[in-house]
């Protein structure tokens, strides 16, 4: 099935108001209009966003009187996250999940606004790829077995989580930290990442069984998502390791991450006897984009860098961290 792209899914009628107008400018037109969102435009180009939940937290200041005569670059989100018009519907739906936005403007290859897609209207074209993805394979079991075994596989790449962990998994990962690292360099902020491997977990298997490793996956995800910020992202690497995105984070802050991470899962003592612990742990490896002063180009290097770290960390005894 051809993959769907942003340029098929976007309204092309977006609300926009210069960042010298007034927010009473912009409470008039979304009440008017019935718009939920309206893009702050400099020249085509969109350089902040005006939501509804932007008006709610104006409205819920402390001071009875608001000055509905000030800018609207006073009260807009900025820097904005924005979609190219070639993005698929799966790098949308990565995107909107990963940094929880509801409004996404779609920009052309000179990144001049052409378009706003929805939370709303993402929903809906996945529902719909579904339907038809699920009204194929209906139609061919009674044909041919190795097309519907196809057709599965194609469905399965529509999900941005692994089943098991209930997190992000290894397609959407990649999306994720594409769109980070371009983002860190354009604006030069700093992101890290931290790559965990579960200390010993053949041997956790092959004692307690595959069914009890599997719950040991799901609460060893369950401890890590507790114990990190809403804007971080955890992914299924693969197997047993799993990877935290740390947005705006250095690698001062990303080694204490890592720490108070092993510290969370081991106040939890899940037995583990196989281990020269007795109680699951995990081994990190953590990098930052910015270390020493220098830039690391790609991100496939910052995983390189975390999982050289990685093995540091297992080299010396397990269950402790090493960050870069």
């Amino acid at each position: 099935m051809k993959e769907i792209i942003v340029k098929k899914l976007m309204s092309t009628e977006v609300s926009c108001l210069p960042p010298e107008a007034t927010l009473q400018q912009a409470v008039k037109l979304m009440v008017e209009q019935r718009y939920s969102c309206i893009i702050v435009k400099q020249n085509d180009f969109p350089v902040g966003i005006i939501t509804e939940r932007d008006l709610v937290k104006v409205l819920d200041q402390d001071s009875q009187e608001i000055d509905l005569s000030l800018s609207v670059s006073e009260f807009m989100s900025a820097p904005i996250s924005a979609l190219s018009q070639n993005d698929s519907l799966f790098d949308a739906m990565v995107i909107s999940r990963a940094e929880k936005i509801r409004h996404l403007p779609v920009i052309d290859d000179d990144e001049r606004l052409v378009g706003l897609v929805t939370h709303t209207d993402l929903a809906n074209a996945h529902f719909r790829v579904i339907e038809l993805q699920s009204q194929m394979i209906k139609n061919a079991v009674a044909a041919k077995t190795t097309e519907l075994s196809l057709l599965n596989d194609e469905l399965q790449t529509l999900s941005t989580e692994d089943h098991l962990m209930k997190i992000g998994n290894r397609r959407s990962m990649e999306v994720d930290l594409g769109r980070t690292h371009a983002s860190s360099v354009r604006y030069e902020h700093p992101y890290s990442v931290l790559l965990m491997d579960i200390d010993f977990f053949k041997l956790y298997n092959d004692h307690y069984g595959h069914l009890a490793g599997d719950e040991a996956l799901k609460s060893v995800a369950n401890v890590l998502k507790e114990n990190i910020r809403d804007s971080d992202r955890l992914y299924r690497y693969g197997g047993e390791e799993l990877l935290l995105v740390l947005p705006n984070t250095n690698a001062s802050q990303a080694d204490k991450v890592a720490r108070k991470l092993l510290s969370s899962l081991v106040k939890c003592a899940i037995p583990h006897e196989k281990s020269s612990h007795k109680f699951l742990t995990i081994s990190c490896g953590g990098a930052c984009v910015s270390s020493n002063g220098d830039k690391i180009s790609t991100w496939e290097n910052l995983l390189e860098q975390a999982d050289s770290n990685l093995y540091k960390a297992k080299n010396s005894g397990r269950n402790c961290s090493a960050v870069s």
